[in-house]
């Protein structure tokens, strides 16, 4: 390929190795590199700079303290409906709103934050465990107490029992399944399967009412 003086029009020398100036006229010339176009492959090795992380959709530290804070009321709820039968009613009100309540925290310390359905859902879904768990330690706590140092849980047995037996009238057993049922282990795993059936439910709430609030919330600022 050849290059052409920018003054006389004179056929220049090749750039690599060759004179700076044109031996026509004299003129000084200057000789570029070729270049070319990075890719977007490219951009991390041309300037050494990783580019900018995507935001963070959900400030999960924030999050956490919110739905935390959700879970130590359900949990004082639970302890004091379990003595005010009264309050059974808020207590159930507060753990269906719990994730309502815990995106309303997070929105309000974080205005800014990315919101919507898909980070209501996560948060409901942190919320709901928060719940269960606060509940469940709650729960076990009390009952321990109540047995063994109070000795106050007669009632709650002699209803069980009655639940238990009611239930084998109307369905009658063999002498082996019956000895069975009515075991320590068998009301223990009773009440085991209850609790996990009531934190199912408290789950599903809590993601589709965190889902719902996320999408009542949008806000992609």
């Amino acid at each position: 390929m050849h290059e052409y003086c920018h003054r006389c029009g004179g056929t220049l020398v090749a750039g690599d190795g060759g004179s700076t100036f044109c031996p026509h006229c004299g003129a000084p010339q200057l000789y570029l590199p070729d270049h070319t176009v990075a890719g977007p492959s490219d951009a991390t090795g041309s300037t050494g700079i990783l580019p900018p992380p995507r935001p963070r959709k959900v400030d999960w530290k924030t999050a956490i303290l919110c739905a935390g804070a959700v879970a130590l009321v359900g949990a004082l709820l639970s302890v004091i409906s379990s003595r005010v039968p009264a309050l059974i009613a808020i207590n159930w009100l507060w753990i269906l709103c719990g994730a309502a309540i815990a995106l309303g925290l997070y929105q309000r310390r974080r205005p800014q934050a990315w919101m919507d359905a898909s980070v209501g859902a996560r948060i409901g879904v942190v919320a709901g465990l928060g719940l269960i768990a606060s509940i469940a330690l709650s729960m076990a706590a009390v009952g321990l107490v109540a047995r063994f140092a109070l000795h106050s849980m007669g009632g709650f047995d002699a209803d069980l029992h009655a639940q238990i037996e009611k239930a084998i009238a109307a369905n009658p057993q063999p002498a082996e399944v019956m000895r069975h049922i009515k075991s320590p282990e068998f009301r223990a795993g009773l009440m085991l399967g209850g609790f996990a059936m009531m934190a199912g439910f408290i789950m599903l709430a809590s993601t589709i009412g965190g889902a719902l609030s996320g999408m009542l919330r949008t806000r992609r600022q």
